[in-house]
């Protein structure tokens, strides 16, 4: 498994962040699937997303500072594990962003396979947060 981690300072106040983000948005601003279903529960929200005959679903879980989002039911999955935690909190006149993920492809040579997941996974998230920042400012 590997770790990557983007931060971003966007031009607009914490509680204009808050609203522009729902696990909708956040598949959206990272740009790599298309959202196909969504299923609101008590606790949680399932996102289904794709493309390129990809199918997967992303359970999301709403924090007071952000959300932490999954990748559910590895099997047939692009990953065998993604994990996502979105945090943003107040600086200076704006905001600051963080997405941290962690992946893993499941596959041998571990070292490789998750060194591209994650490089990979790195560009999802600088995307997304520079598709937010540009929803905000």
């Amino acid at each position: 498994m590997r770790t990557v981690e983007v931060s971003r300072f966007v031009r607009a106040k914490p509680p204009e962040v808050a609203r522009a983000l729902d696990p909708v948005s956040i598949v959206e601003y990272e740009g790599s699937f298309d959202v196909f279903d969504i299923e609101e529960r008590p606790d949680d929200t399932l996102v289904v997303a794709g493309g390129s005959g990809l199918r997967l679903t992303l359970r999301f879980e709403e924090r007071e500072d952000g959300y932490f989002y999954e990748q559910e039911d590895a099997e047939g999955q692009p990953l065998e594990t993604m994990e996502t935690t979105l945090t943003y909190r107040p600086q200076d006149e704006g905001t600051r962003v963080t997405a941290a993920s962690t992946v893993s492809m499941g596959l041998r040579p571990a070292i490789l396979t998750d060194r591209l997941a994650a490089w990979k996974r790195k560009g999802e998230l600088s995307r997304g947060l520079d598709s937010l920042a540009e929803a905000v400012e």
